[in-house]
């Protein structure tokens, strides 16, 4: 059987980026980097670097996920489209203090500083096992603002998460998983899901400064499209230049528009589908007192992605006024232009009425004038005969062949101009 050459690589790609198993209490920091528009060659080296000098096997330029075990620590990193992401695992961690040393301090110092790219997602998340009682089924008093707490219980309430999407001073958001009864693999996955959300919620938050200033050029846009419309109802044709000269600057602005924004709220649709899968991942139950985490986002998060789907939307609108407003100027142009061309035609048909009647005027004059040359050779041929000897009056025999000979040309030239007529005028049959 003959294998697709890439059938393995495709199949792997499900395995591609397993998610390590996590035993309560443990900590972890990850942080997401946007990647430059010029990335630079040896983007990965303050990661080899790293794994060089805990003598480990590190990436290769072709890989897009690692995960090493670095004794004290342990790192995953991964790369996405548009950013990598740096996550640090961390065994321990204190139930009266949760945040305290976190993860990402077991790292060498100034070793995150290297990072290629711009921070645009922190997060420290904390694990703590199964609660001994009630008090420690909620988080510490000092943990999180009490009046901006989110929490739920997930994963068929096999843990509670809490978080009150606040960042620390260090520019991290927290989140503190507690009383869990789940298995270290499931806890994985979880932790995952949760970073995920905050990950992709950041990167489709990427849109709304974009869509706010692109509304604005709208408005304008917007603006000078009805003031266009209404003027395109009174317009004279000596107008036209000027109204296509605006409809034209009008259709680049837009185009600019939709190549500056078009990818960034593609992505943020697609980073927003990933949200909300994420979200239902969860299997969140609501706790007394506590507004859900996808409540939350569905409230704060949700306005702001279908702000972005609007301003989308009126860039495709603004799009379509302005193809109908040019196609309607350009049925101007062309009903005026049509005018013009059949004002010409009627002048150049009128023009050939009047050579066709001075062609007639002149007729007669034509006629004359032959007839007097041909009566004249005939005068000559008369003549000739006289005077070889015949019985011809030449003066009584040119003047009796006058009217025949007036007769024969008039029906030739009148002959001769109906075979013109009927070349030129359509749908009659050629003289050969």
């Amino acid at each position: 059987m003959n294998f697709h050459s890439q059938r393995s690589l495709l199949h792997n790609e499900l395995h591609a980026r397993p998610r390590p198993p996590l035993a309560a209490p443990h900590r972890m920091s990850m942080i997401a980097l946007l990647r430059p528009k010029s990335a630079p060659a040896d983007s990965l080296a303050p990661l080899l670097g790293l794994c060089r000098n805990y003598q480990i096997a590190g990436p290769s330029p072709e890989q897009s996920h690692f995960f090493g075990d670095f004794g004290s620590f342990r790192l995953k990193w991964e790369r996405h489209g548009e950013f990598d992401d740096y996550t640090v695992y961390r065994s321990g961690a204190d139930p009266a203090n949760p945040f305290a040393q976190p993860a990402i301090e077991a790292l060498p110092q100034g070793w995150v500083a290297s990072l290629p790219g711009e921070c645009i997602a922190a997060a420290h998340v904390t694990l703590l096992g199964e609660a001994a009682d009630e008090s420690q089924r909620m988080p510490p008093p000092l943990a999180f603002d009490s009046d901006r707490l989110v929490g739920a219980a997930i994963g068929d309430s096999s843990t509670r998460v809490f978080t009150d999407l606040q960042l620390d001073a260090q520019g991290f958001a927290r989140f503190l998983f507690l009383d869990m009864t789940m298995s270290a693999t499931h806890a994985g996955r979880e932790v995952q899901r949760l970073l995920d959300i905050d990950m992709y919620r950041m990167m489709a938050m990427l849109a709304f400064p974009i869509a706010r200033e692109t509304a604005g050029e709208l408005d304008q846009i917007e603006r000078q499209l009805t003031s266009l419309a209404q003027r395109l109802e009174t317009a004279r044709p000596a107008d036209e230049p000027a109204l296509l000269g605006e409809v034209t600057h009008l259709a680049a602005m837009i185009e600019r528009l939709a190549g500056e924004s078009s990818f960034r709220f593609s992505a943020a649709r697609a980073y927003h589908a990933l949200v909300r899968q994420r979200g239902t991942e969860l299997r969140e139950v609501r706790l007394a007192g506590v507004q859900t985490l996808t409540g939350f986002l569905d409230r704060r998060f949700g306005p702001a992605m279908a702000y972005c789907e609007s301003v989308a939307s009126r860039i495709d609108s603004a799009a379509l006024r302005v193809a109908r407003a040019s196609s309607l100027l350009r049925t101007r142009v062309e009903i005026e232009r049509e005018a013009q061309n059949q004002a010409m035609l009627a002048t150049m048909n009128r023009r050939a009425h009047l050579q066709l009647r001075l062609q007639e005027t002149v007729e007669g004059l034509s006629v004359a004038a032959i007839t007097y040359y041909a009566a004249g050779l005939f005068g000559y041929l008369m003549k000739a005969g006289k005077g070889a000897g015949l019985a011809i009056n030449p003066d009584l025999a040119t003047g009796l062949a006058v009217l025949p000979i007036a007769l024969g040309v008039a029906l030739a030239i009148r002959r001769m101009r109906r075979a013109i007529l009927r070349r030129i005028e359509p749908g009659t049959a050629l003289d050969p």
